[in-house]
């Protein structure tokens, strides 16, 4: 069984509530759909609320020199599902640029230190933030 597939696990018996290093963090589980193979993937990611009912997710892959796959999935398939706590919410993805991109991204390395650290690791140019808009 993979650390993912634990911590769905977990976040689906706990009503969103997880331990380890997501103690205490928010937490989504993001459906998305493979770009190449077309299979329902689900991978738990922190999050941040922004502009009140949307939420941005962080393409950090741990400092990676490259985007995680689950990126690529949505920029192929933006309409994705999100679930929070014991919220199943249709969503469409985006991909944020310039101002707001910077704005919620200097938020998170604020609230999660270890975000800063992710972006100094890393060799790309910028790590991407995805918008999760209502459907």
């Amino acid at each position: 069984m993979s650390r993912n597939t634990n911590i769905v696990d977990e976040f689906r018996t706990n009503d969103g509530i997880v331990g380890g290093f997501f103690e205490g963090k928010p937490l989504l589980l993001l459906h998305h759909v493979g770009a190449k193979t077309g299979t329902e993937r689900v991978t738990p990611l922190m999050y941040q609320s922004v502009n009140g009912d949307s939420f941005a997710i962080f393409a950090s892959k741990g400092g990676a020199d490259d985007n995680p796959d689950w990126f690529y999935n949505v920029k192929a398939t933006p309409d994705v599902k999100a679930e929070i706590g014991i919220q199943k919410l249709a969503v469409t993805a985006r991909v944020a640029s310039g101002d707001e991109h910077d704005r919620i991204w200097e938020q998170q390395k604020r609230d999660y230190p270890f975000f800063a650290e992710y972006e100094k690791k890393t060799a790309r140019d910028q790590i991407p933030v995805v918008v999760l808009e209502r459907s």
